[in-house]
């Protein structure tokens, strides 16, 4: 059974037989783990064993763990962490045949990086999430993460103003635990009255993480203010500018093989697999493509190897114009080219 952090708390009795803590996001895996270990202490899992998959990992080791009794507690709790979400075939039968013979005094806990769509349709998944409950644990974006926000609010008691959540949403967006801390401060400082946006900026600096494929991501839907924010951040934090010009010629070079296909009539949906799109990213490529024109894509290839050459010749990183780049993922933007400088 899958079910999203927010709902575990309410689908923790009675205990499954094992549990999957499976993603990138630190805040909500541990938050996740902790309402797990609170649970099964009131039930009488009083003992905890961690096992690692690691560089000569002992499968065997888990199956004697499992069915030997405990000298301290009548019941138990086996943690095993998977870094690379892959047990590998001596792994996944181990783990397949833990299934076949339930143990009411045991709970087993797998926690690992987020799991691709292949991987949720493994025997080893299918066996354990048959039996117990996997909790993807992905960060929220957009609508997502305001309804995070203002459940977290509501649950310190806080009393904001819509302006004071707005700030917060653009401050922390892709940084949950950096949200939460910032809650729980505010908790000590304010616990009581009314806080506006004036009271947050003495309180906050902007601490929102992102990356340079969020930032890919969001060109491509051409939502301007927020890729405007994730660039500064990003150069604030000290992302190497090659890191996005690479990014961005990897986007625009994608656009630009859609764009010849669909200008010569193909198929461009045959292309998909090829250019390794997958699903989840199609409908942002798909507006990209109804918005852009053959020869705006070529001219933001064109500033784009301008801004590289400039770089690797002359040492100079011109943020202002990456931040134009970014800009002409609006077709609007592009009839401005002409008096944009590489001064």
């Amino acid at each position: 059974m899958r079910i999203y952090p927010d709902q575990l708390a309410k689908q923790l009795t009675p205990l499954a037989q094992c549990y999957l803590v499976f993603g990138d996001d630190p805040w909500l895996c541990e938050t996740s783990k902790s309402l797990i270990y609170a649970q099964a202490k009131r039930d009488g899992f009083e003992e905890r064993i961690q096992l690692t998959q690691e560089t000569g990992f002992n499968w065997p080791d888990l199956l004697e763990e499992w069915n030997t009794m405990s000298l301290f507690a009548s019941r138990r709790i086996i943690e095993l962490s998977l870094p690379q979400a892959k047990p590998g075939s001596d792994g996944s039968a181990q783990l397949q045949a833990l299934m076949q013979h339930d143990n009411p005094d045991i709970l087993l806990l797998l926690t690992g990086p987020k799991l691709a769509s292949e991987q949720t349709k493994s025997k080893w998944f299918k066996s354990l999430d048959a039996k117990g409950v996997y909790i993807p644990c992905t960060t929220p974006e957009g609508a997502q993460f305001q309804r995070w926000l203002q459940g977290r609010i509501a649950h310190f008691k806080l009393r904001l103003t819509q302006d004071a959540q707005q700030m917060l949403f653009n401050l922390y967006e892709g940084n949950l635990l950096a949200a939460d801390q910032a809650l729980q401060l505010l908790l000590l400082l304010n616990p009581n009255d009314l806080i506006d946006s004036q009271q947050l900026e003495q309180y906050f600096e902007d601490q929102s993480r992102f990356t340079v494929f969020q930032l890919a991501d969001v060109l491509l839907n051409n939502q301007q203010d927020k890729a405007q924010h994730m660039l500064s951040q990003l150069q604030a934090e000290g992302v190497a500018m090659p890191i996005l010009l690479w990014s961005q010629f990897k986007e625009l070079t994608t656009l630009l093989q859609l764009k010849q296909a669909q200008e010569l009539g193909g198929n461009v949906s045959s292309l998909w697999s090829k250019l390794r799109i997958w699903d989840k990213r199609k409908t942002l490529y798909q507006a990209a493509l109804s918005r852009l024109s053959l020869t705006q894509i070529e001219a933001m290839l064109a500033f784009a190897s301008k801004t590289e050459l400039r770089l690797k010749q002359q040492g100079v990183e011109d943020w202002t114009a990456l931040s134009h780049l970014c800009l002409l993922y609006d077709p609007n933007a592009h009839k401005h080219l002409s008096h944009i400088e590489l001064a």
